[in-house]
């Protein structure tokens, strides 16, 4: 057999797995959506273009690395030896998200020079492999995965540089729905190959908890659901109304039920001595 119906089949095997909802899912979060740029190495992994210039990346292609990408993940005897980055603000809560649930480690954020090469620094490891969001954000950690021989599986859109990157995954890496959709499929393909989960039920964690959440979002629908929680209670208004005025009045404040106002000549008789004694008669 040649390599090309090697790979055919291989193709047809892999997409066995791959559901309708599965594809449905990619296409909402834009996962196919490439840039108006795209690399030599790319071109393979590119469906079309459209009018606009866009590049449509196929996503037959997509699946089938995304299944080759969870089979080396579970080659990996120690989930610990599995480092997933990303330097991307986007990508941040998704590498969390996936190194929570496969028990691999995770760098959210700025990558430290030296982490994979200088045993000085406190921050040194020695993974076995290296998952990355996107090759050119990330282009250090690849870098350095290239001196001690890492192998390295990435997130590469139309236009990502594929140098030292040994399994590319073809998707859009700039959009937080579709870094969090890919991070969340392969999450559940390694959890489906090491026996955790079962391909006969849904996976109980929801795509959701893997997309970036902006924090002036967050605020924002704190306070609105803070607001909507408040308890209506009758009167309420008054209460209010009756309190502003006491703050903001002076000396003209009246209030309820408190009886007449003394008057000037109320005590008179009270500065020569002791009062006079009340009269009895009324008792």
């Amino acid at each position: 057999m040649s390599i090309s119906q090697i790979t055919s089949l291989l193709l047809l095997f892999y997409l066995c797995f791959c559901r309708e909802e599965d594809i449905q899912m990619m296409l909402s979060a834009g996962a196919h959506t490439g840039t108006r740029n795209s690399d030599s190495n790319m071109k393979e992994y590119i469906w079309r273009r459209r009018n606009d210039g866009i590049h449509i990346l196929n996503i037959g292609k997509t699946w089938e690395k995304l299944m080759l990408a969870a089979r080396v993940i579970v080659a990996i005897e120690n989930p610990e030896d599995v480092i997933a980055i990303s330097a991307r603000p986007y990508g941040m809560r998704a590498v969390l998200k996936f190194a929570h649930y496969t028990g691999s480690r995770s760098i959210a954020g700025r990558f430290t020079p030296g982490t994979f090469t200088n045993q000085i620094t406190k921050q040194f490891r020695e993974p076995r492999l290296l998952v990355v969001t996107d090759p050119r954000t990330d282009s250090q950690a690849v870098k350095e995965s290239s001196f001690v021989n890492l192998p390295v599986i990435a997130l590469c859109d139309s236009d990502s540089p594929l140098q030292y990157v040994d399994i590319a995954i073809p998707c859009n890496n700039k959009g937080k729905h579709s870094i969090g959709l890919m991070y969340w499929f392969l999450a559940r393909e390694v959890l489906r190959l090491r026996g955790t989960v079962s391909r006969q039920v849904d996976w109980d964690v929801p795509v959701d908890l893997f997309f970036h959440r902006d924090p002036d979002e967050l605020n924002k629908a704190a306070e609105e659901q803070a607001v909507e929680e408040v308890p209506i209670v009758a009167g309420y208004g008054e209460e209010i109304a009756i309190v502003e005025d006491i703050v903001e009045g002076d000396a003209g404040v009246t209030y309820q039920d408190s009886g007449p106002v003394p008057d000037a000549s109320y005590g008179a008789g009270w500065e020569g001595g002791a009062a006079a004694d009340p009269d009895e008669s009324g008792w």
